[in-house]
């Protein structure tokens, strides 16, 4: 099954009082999902936004498919909470659940959402390895995660290159101050599915921005 090159724009840096607005201008300029950043505080030093304010969005957006990155200390908690919200694809950092990945796959699977595999920057590549029969995606974070407008951190496009490689039908996700003057980087170590914050949410033209994206995608990868 051929790969496809999808943008996903962080609404971290969107306007929160503005939340379902900002979202639908983000689809009609040409997003194909939403990426929602959801932090607790423990995992992350920073506290975003969790089901309630999902679920409220998925109420005013029907259609669109939505992310949720759990950058949480406990992702099994809020797997059911996540599922009543219509969340399409539940991505957690596979860190604090070390001993319990599988499981926490089997369950977010069995809630009828696909499965996400996030790695902050100081992972290594291979622990994911064993999992990714059981993953729909593998993120591997070009920044710290935890809070927006950091610099992108080029040498994390080695973990991006080996799971190319070696699993070239993996939908590969990056996510971390990725924008025009770094996309390049990404698409061409074999990322297809790409997170921008800032750089979409504060552009001038989001529309123009979104389609450098993915025609840099489809160009170097697919």
């Amino acid at each position: 099954m051929p790969l496809t090159a999808m943008i996903g724009p962080s609404i971290l840096n969107a306007d929160l009082g503005q939340l379902s607005e900002e979202s639908r201008k983000l689809l009609e300029n040409g997003a194909d999902y939403l990426h929602l950043d959801v932090m607790d505080g423990h995992f992350v030093p920073n506290l975003t936004f969790g089901h309630p304010v999902v679920k409220c969005l998925r109420n005013k957006i029907k259609d669109a498919f939505f992310e949720t990155h759990m950058m949480v200390q406990n992702p099994q908690q809020w797997i059911e909470p996540m599922a009543d919200a219509n969340v399409n694809q539940y991505t957690f950092h596979i860190e604090p659940v070390a001993d319990s990945v599988a499981a926490v796959c089997r369950k977010v699977r069995e809630a009828g959402m696909k499965c996400g595999l996030a790695l902050k920057p100081g992972t290594d590549v291979k622990v994911v390895e064993e999992f990714i029969d059981m993953a729909d995606l593998v993120l591997v974070m070009t920044v710290e995660p935890g809070f927006g407008g950091q610099k992108f951190m080029a040498d994390q496009m080695t973990k991006v290159k080996m799971l190319r490689e070696k699993y070239p039908n993996l939908n590969i996700e990056v996510d971390g101050g990725v924008g025009p003057a770094t996309i390049e980087q990404c698409a061409e170590a074999g990322a297809n599915w790409i997170v921008s914050g800032t750089a979409v949410i504060k552009a001038e033209d989001q529309k123009a921005v979104i389609k450098t994206l993915k025609e840099t995608v489809q160009k170097c990868c697919l």
